[in-house]
């Protein structure tokens, strides 16, 4: 267990030899925070603060992760009608502004400045690659939790006491899947994250969202869209990316 993005992230792995997976943990500890890194909203060597800092029109080189977390981000925009959008308001710039090209050197071109905090989802893509670390190393199951979002894989099935909106606890059960949970006005935010905001149309009155999916990255951003939007674009989503709601 340490201390990453606000929270603490934990880390179990089975392998052949107790070597083996000490050092994937190890690997693994050291994915999560690279993700963290490049995409904290204000760090100064992050690729979200390198876009936020260029001139429209310039070209910015992305990492994977950062890459990986915007194409998703883009993505789910387009099928929420523009509902989920990791860019602030502070800026006149939108998800959907962003030109990315992928390949061995990823970027980004910002058409409209930007101002991106993606504290709601890179936690989640966090947690996954902390996953994939420990299946290249030769780990058969394993278990990475960063609090409230929690990713099983292999032959590990856990059943996990979830924490509703009042003070109650509830098992779910969890086979090489994900959970994430998110709060509204969360009081343990980490500082720098600023939130989601509700894009054309009335705030739900949602306060506190589950979604299972099959990798953390998605429950993570699907638990937005169960907080920020209606019902009926919420279950269409969740159906889209095979998830559930848990709460």
């Amino acid at each position: 267990m340490r201390i990453e993005m606000g929270t603490t992230l934990v880390i179990e792995a089975r392998a052949p030899y107790p070597a083996q997976a000490g050092a994937a943990v190890e690997a693994a500890f050291a994915a999560a925070a690279e993700v963290a890194r490049r995409l904290h909203p204000e760090a100064p060597d992050s690729d979200l603060a390198a876009l936020g800092d260029a001139v429209p029109g310039t070209p910015v080189p992305l990492s994977a992760a950062a890459f990986a977390v915007l194409s998703f981000a883009q993505r789910l925009s387009r099928m929420s009608d523009g509902l989920f959008d990791p860019c602030l308001p502070t800026q006149p710039g939108r998800i959907g502004d962003l030109e990315l090209h992928g390949g061995e050197a990823p970027l980004a071109i910002a058409h409209r400045p930007v101002e991106i905090d993606c504290g709601g989802i890179a936690k989640g893509y966090a947690v996954d690659a902390a996953v994939e670390t420990l299946r290249s190393a030769g780990c058969s199951a394993g278990l990475v939790n960063a609090g409230g979002d929690l990713r099983v894989f292999g032959a590990l099935a856990e059943t996990l006491l979830l924490r509703g909106p009042g003070t109650g606890y509830r098992p779910v059960a969890l086979a090489d899947a994900a959970v994430a949970v998110s709060e509204a006005h969360a009081s343990r935010a980490p500082p720098g994250h600023r939130g989601y905001y509700v894009r054309g149309g009335a705030a739900s009155p949602r306060r506190y969202a589950a979604v299972r999916a099959r990798d953390c990255l998605t429950a993570d951003a699907l638990t937005k869209c169960v907080l920020l939007g209606p019902a009926t674009l919420s279950a269409a989503l969740l159906e889209a990316f095979d998830a559930a709601s848990l709460g």
